[in-house]
């Protein structure tokens, strides 16, 4: 780390000008090429699939999206014929359309009918210029006669925006931190500089690596999310340390080197672990969250490398006017710092068990997480979708927003008639369409109209129900169906994730700390914050608190939240237990080095927490109720994680274990290869 720091500062305007000259190829690289996002919500093994599957063998073209065109005239469809013939003929042209079919069902009073619009194609796999072209095409034919709302996937994605201005009012609000913590546009500025660097290249990377795999389109505004946020905390752990030698007398050369030989070892460690918990959602066997997984575990990477060779380097630009605004304005010693962790000391079981006894009445509601896929019911008020799934709940009853897929095969009609007499006389039915065969014979196709809505959980409960009671053979899905598989699957495997994650982080805490205590310490707390932050997102938008609709938890968000802001809280750890391990190696008081530790860092970490909390939650002002939910979780999460764990129960903890902290096993010792962090 000391070398690296050397190199930066010997080759400053080497190392910048090629990380400029970096940033802008890939940038003009994905400009040209553009990004070819896909989604692959696949799931093997599942009867979702299955059913898929049997369409791609016997009958193809039905394997694509299709979109619902809502129809609708007070006087009647019939008076407004022409009108609806000319919408549907404009229609059948636009690319990517396979064939259009005129309204059908119409409601009992003929004033709303249903067109439906199969696409060649699954809605993530066709360019968002063309499915807007669908949508402005329909919605240009509407009049005072007549009214249009289109519904399904194909358009909520061209409806929903990324993050907005989400963006850029966390980056302000990051600035305005920052300016608060050094008092200097400069020194403040020095880290947003960095993390927008490591932001914009990863950006175009992984625009240019959608070309060669699978990512999906909710990479990019998840990727600003994250990488902001960790580019920054990163950024900022590493010139803090700088500015604390600075203050201590160092001179700007080698307070660089310290700074990266002691936070620069903290940051790749952590970096470490979020990549360690990223990967690790490869064990679900979930290729909808693969790609995103690769995306943002680049986005890290990236950000810790801009931070060991791209900040030094504009250190020894800048070093000597940040120099001087430092000298002139020198911040405090820590003394209140020092002060709160005497406090704690004194009275470490109160404090332990009124935090503790708080994240787990926080952590109360997420017992009753339910995993689901929101849906338009639960899009804006005024977007064509929420209209189109307000009106045909309202024509036709809340199932027909999501009707289940019947499918019997092998040409069995006496299966199928079956299958369509259990489905008339089950009560969570409430209407089922008799069973039409495909072009060649082998396939007999039968909707099922459940009685409540998609989300809820009556719905899923009815398609394990179905699953059970219809003959062997006959396969229930569509999107519903798929949404039951998906949750499923990711709470069958989560588990084992959570297992593989918590164990190799813990394991490599015991490498670099030597202590058993700490590593099972850092890894029920890092839990802790989590399903706390859990609760919370459970209360505001499964249980409709505040301003979200109610709704299920969208089942992916959980386990990418865990493996993000597992990683992310070991930051925190690391950089203040290592400094408590520095002050113990050089007293051999524990008291001392929970004091000096918490002194040194407590301001850092709340600082940086601060900037994560504010680019987190400005997410929480996106459009897209999945960055809603990440941006509040993820914010709740450190907000908990650096103010009641960081700051109240790790020096609790700390001060009752004494130097039994700081103790492991001769044997695990001689086992284990020495990392050092310090």
């Amino acid at each position: 780390m000391t070398r690296l720091a050397g190199w930066s500062q010997r080759h400053h305007w080497s190392a910048i000008g090629l990380w400029l000259l970096i940033l802008v190829a890939i940038t003009a690289g994905s400009t040209v090429a553009g990004n070819d996002y896909s989604n692959d919500f696949t799931l093997p093994g599942t009867e979702s699939q299955e059913l898929l599957d049997t369409y791609a063998e016997h009958s193809p073209q039905q394997t694509g999206d299709s979109i619902i065109v809502a129809l609708q005239a007070d006087g009647g469809l019939a008076g407004q014929q022409a009108p609806i013939d000319s919408l549907l003929a404009d229609l059948r042209p636009l690319d990517h359309v396979a064939a259009v079919q005129p309204p059908d069902p119409v409601s009992d009073d003929g004033t709303v009918g249903l067109a439906t619009v199969l696409l060649d194609d699954a809605a993530g796999a066709i360019p968002a210029d063309d499915r807007r072209a669908i949508l402005d095409v329909a919605l240009g034919h509407e009049s005072d006669d007549l009214r249009v709302e289109l519904s399904g996937d194909a358009i909520r994605e061209v409806e929903e925006g990324g993050g907005g201005g989400a963006e850029g009012a966390g980056v302000i609000a990051a600035l305005v931190i920052l300016l608060f913590l050094f008092g200097s546009l400069l020194a403040a500025s020095l880290p947003l500089i960095t993390a927008i660097f490591a932001v914009g290249t990863t950006f175009g990377a992984v625009a240019l690596f959608s070309h060669l795999m699978t990512i999906p389109d909710y990479t990019a505004p998840v990727l600003m999310l994250v990488g902001l946020g960790v580019g920054i905390d990163y950024s900022l752990l590493v010139f803090a340390r700088y500015r604390a030698e600075l203050l201590h007398g160092a001179e700007r050369e080698t307070a660089a080197r310290i700074a990266l030989d002691t936070a620069g070892r903290s940051v790749l460690f952590a970096g470490a672990t979020v990549v360690i918990a990223l990967l690790g959602l490869y064990t679900l066997g979930l290729k909808a969250l693969e790609g995103v997984a690769f995306g943002v575990t680049l986005t890290v990477l990236t950000t810790m490398l801009a931070a060991l060779t791209l900040l030094p380097s504009l250190l020894t630009i800048f070093g000597r006017r940040i120099e001087r605004s430092i000298r002139k304005r020198p911040r405090g010693n820590g003394k209140r710092w020092r002060a709160w962790a005497t406090l704690v000391q004194r009275r470490p079981l109160p404090a332990l068990l009124i935090a503790v006894v708080a994240l787990l009445a926080l952590s109360a509601p997420a017992l009753d997480l339910r995993l689901g896929f929101a849906d338009e019911g639960n899009d804006a008020p005024g977007s064509t979708t929420r209209q189109a799934y307000d009106l045909i709940a309202e024509a036709f009853g809340p199932g027909a927003n999501g009707p289940l897929v019947v499918v019997t095969s092998n040409a069995d009609e006496t299966k199928a008639q079956a299958a369509f007499d259990v489905l008339n006389a089950h009560s969570g039915v409430a209407a089922a369409t008799p069973p039409q065969a495909s072009e060649n014979g082998q396939l007999f196709t039968t909707l099922a109209f459940p009685t409540t809505a998609p989300q809820d959980e009556e719905t899923a409960d009815l398609v394990s129900q179905l699953r059970a009671d219809l003959p062997d053979g006959v396969l229930v899905g569509g999107p519903t169906a798929a949404t039951v598989d998906f949750s499923s699957a990711v709470g069958e495997r989560f588990p084992l994730f959570v297992a593989a994650v918590v164990g190799l982080s813990a394991l490599l805490l015991l490498m670099v700390f030597r202590s058993v205590a700490i590593a099972i310490k850092a890894a029920v707390l890092n839990l802790l914050s989590i399903s706390a932050a859990l609760g919370v997102m459970v209360l505001v938008f499964q249980h409709g608190l505040l301003w979200a609709e109610p709704g299920p938890i969208e089942a992916f968000v959980p386990v990418m939240m865990f493996a993000i802001v597992f990683g992310l809280s070991m930051d925190y750890e690391v950089f203040l237990v290592s400094r408590m391990h520095e002050e113990w190696l050089r007293t051999g008081t524990a008291s001392t080095a929970v004091r000096e530790g918490l002194a040194t860092t407590g301001s850092v970490i709340t600082a940086a927490a601060a900037i994560m909390i504010v680019v987190f939650g400005a997410f929480v002002l996106s459009p897209d109720r999945m960055l809603q939910m990440m941006g509040l979780g993820m914010a709740t999460a450190v907000l908990l994680d650096a103010l009641v764990i960081r700051c109240l129960i790790v020096p609790a903890v700390m001060r009752l274990l004494g130097e039994r902290a700081w103790w492991a096993p001769r044997w695990l010792q001689r086992t284990l290869p020495g990392v050092r962090v310090e």
